[in-house]
């Protein structure tokens, strides 16, 4: 296979080797790194997975490896476990995104419901929901359909808020409720108020300044074209593809909080 092709260095596939199951029964897997590089192509180029190169071996090796692995949360673990091993960070961000359902994402077990898809203005939509350092790096996330107010998914997922000292957040998240929450972490909460708030809380603009980090985390999680727009019938799957592109983008890179929170969209091993 041409060495282009891969997508992960060998130095970065050591670094994900520990997180990937052991348990194989009957034939030995094939080359792992092999078809860890073909998923993050499918998924960077938005492609079928019938159209994968054949460098990569059998497209259904692909396909099935994705989704076996996303039922079982070996994707979401290995995020986690990347994201956690960069330390708690100092200040935190939230946000979400919102990304076009395509017509093959219907029909998912379940019902729409269950399965994060909504409407909103945007027609049948998904809203990714996510934590990140003020580096771009992610640290959690979640799904919800298009139509889900900010504050209200906003709750849930400040549950999984790691220890920190500043939270940032837009005026989607200005309640009482979230401004409650985030104050019994011992976190304290830089959102700007409301214009018809009658109290006006601390406010720092100065701070607030690093809060594009979270967008531009967006808009290279959405270089991955099957991020930017959801072919995955089930959430899992989705979420599972969310988690491979934010590890391959942010936490496979080594690099010191001096240099520019982007980064390079790929590397040849």
């Amino acid at each position: 296979m041409n060495r282009n092709h891969f997508w992960l260095t060998q130095e970065q596939f050591r670094r994900i080797e520990a997180h990937l199951p052991t348990d194989t029964r009957g034939k030995e897997r094939v080359d792992d790194r092999r078809v860890i590089s073909g998923i993050v192509h499918v998924l960077k180029s938005g492609g079928r997975w019938a159209d994968a190169p054949p460098e990569y071996g059998p497209r259904k090796t692909l396909y099935n490896r994705y989704v076996r692995w996303a039922v079982r949360g070996v994707w979401s673990d290995l995020f986690h476990a990347l994201a956690r091993a960069g330390g708690p960070p100092e200040q935190v961000l939230i946000d979400s995104s919102a990304v076009k359902a395509h017509r093959s994402a219907s029909g998912g077990k379940g019902g729409s419901t269950n399965q994060s898809i909504g409407r909103s203005r945007g027609g049948r939509t998904t809203k990714i929901h996510a934590l990140t350092d003020r580096y771009c790096r992610p640290i959690a996330f979640m799904l919800t359909g298009g139509q889900v107010a900010d504050c209200t998914a906003g709750g849930e997922l400040l549950k999984r808020l790691p220890d920190t000292r500043i939270l940032h957040a837009d005026k989607g998240y200005d309640s009482d409720a979230i401004r409650r929450q985030v104050e019994a972490s011992g976190t304290l909460p830089n959102i700007p108020p409301k214009a018809n708030r009658r109290w006006k809380n601390c406010f720092s603009p100065v701070l607030y300044r690093d809060r594009n980090a979270i967008e531009r985390m967006f808009c290279r999680l959405k270089d991955f074209r099957r991020i930017a727009t959801r072919y995955d019938r089930l959430a899992v799957n989705f979420l599972s593809a969310v988690c491979i592109a934010a590890t391959v983008s942010y936490w496979l890179w080594v690099r010191t909080l001096s240099l520019s929170p982007e980064m390079p969209s790929k590397e040849a091993g």
